[in-house]
């Protein structure tokens, strides 16, 4: 008699983990707090306070809906902006990381902040569709060249990225806006 053992054993990450639950299902971010030790530890204080529980993928950026002059980019936006944008202003800014001291680059599924001006980025938060180079250090998506603060990925759940991405919108905004129980 021959007796064969498996084991179903989850591989571990050496990077902490978080779901963005939605109505849709679960999209599941790795951060790297070794190359971007601020935006992670921001972002981490802000899924710690409650800051994600019920908020929206309310912006969508696509080939269609952008001035014909500017450089296109493709994402899915969210936070609480359109939930409690009081709140969302009321957050101080974060010291800006670039993706030249990062390393990370806006790729497919990379996870990265909005910003205004450098050190203005706060709660809220996007997914790159495909890769955009423009929002990387010296890209054309800034006129101040700093790019955006990347600071993970998607793990699971880009089908569901891409989903949302498909849904409808209206002047770069999702119609209606998709829904966000938590991020855990």
């Amino acid at each position: 008699i021959i007796i064969l053992a498996f084991s179903c054993k989850r591989e571990q990450s050496k990077y902490p983990h978080v779901l963005i639950q939605t109505k849709l299902g679960d999209i599941e971010i790795e951060l790297y707090p070794d190359k971007a030790p601020k935006t992670v530890a921001a972002f981490l204080s802000y899924v710690d306070s409650g800051f994600y529980k019920n908020t929206s993928f309310y912006r969508i950026l696509n080939l269609e809906n952008q001035p014909t002059n500017a450089p296109k980019s493709e994402l899915i936006q969210g936070g609480m902006w359109r939930t409690n944008a009081k709140k969302a202003a009321s957050i101080p800014g974060i010291p800006h990381e670039t993706t030249q001291q990062t390393h990370i680059l806006h790729t497919n599924g990379t996870i990265s902040l909005a910003r205004t001006e450098p050190g203005t980025a706060g709660t809220e938060f996007f997914i790159c569709i495909g890769d955009q180079q423009g929002f990387d250090y010296g890209g054309v998506n800034n006129a101040d060249g700093q790019g955006y603060a990347a600071f993970g990925r998607v793990v699971k759940g880009m089908n569901l990225v891409r989903t949302i991405y498909n849904r409808p919108e209206n002047d770069q905004y999702f119609d209606p806006p998709v829904d966000i129980f938590d991020i855990v």
